[in-house]
């Protein structure tokens, strides 16, 4: 998934093949045997790679899980645009940015993951360490548009906020997920009546 840029070359192409098959066959093995029951030895051998190129793409087994693509899509156009957008609107032309750049097989793909990742216990409390680190990457990203502090509070209640409503439209097909996310900077945008927090 690229946005914008120039076209990768053939080996990056081959980089990011390589990373999904890893990817769909440690979800296709996981659900079939259990978490703990697959070994990194046996997604290697479904994605017809040695064991020690795996390491080269995911450093853990539960990192072929937890890693979010969309939301790097997501934090790049965000940092990206103009630092007078007011934050709402900034963050709505940023997810609409995402959604342009998914295609329907991806956004199947990260339905499947997202399930799949709930499902296993043991994932758990990587999953809370990636939302917390998304949250940071977020209010950096932000930071950096707006000239703020990434630890400025109103920053990080904006950000924080967001994420924890966006997750909870995180279902349905790509076609629809549009008007969820919007709906949902709605809502929040108009709970938000704070100072400094949203613009009027």
């Amino acid at each position: 998934m690229t946005v914008g840029g120039p076209a990768l070359g053939l080996r990056d192409r081959k980089k990011i093949q390589t990373r999904d098959t890893i990817r769909r066959e440690a979800m296709r093995l996981i659900k079939a045997n259990g978490y703990a029951s697959t070994t990194i030895e046996q997604i290697a051998f479904a994605a017809d790679i040695a064991p020690s190129t795996f390491f080269r793409y995911f450093p853990t087994k539960e990192s072929v899980l937890i890693a979010n693509d969309l939301d790097q899509v997501t934090i790049d156009a965000l940092a990206g645009l103009p630092s007078d957008m007011p934050r709402f609107k900034a963050f709505r032309r940023s997810l609409e940015i995402t959604l342009d750049a998914v295609t329907a097989a991806e956004w199947r793909f990260e339905r499947a993951r997202l399930r799949l990742v709930l499902s296993v216990p043991e994932l758990k409390a990587a999953q809370l360490d990636e939302y917390r680190h998304t949250v940071e990457r977020l209010a950096e990203s932000e930071a950096l548009r707006t000239g703020r502090d990434p630890q400025d509070l109103e920053v990080r209640v904006f950000v924080g906020a967001l994420s924890g409503g966006l997750m909870a439209a995180l279902d349905g097909h790509l076609p629809e997920l549009t008007d969820r996310m919007q709906r949902t900077l709605d809502l929040l945008e108009a709970a938000m009546h704070f100072d400094g927090i949203v613009e009027t």
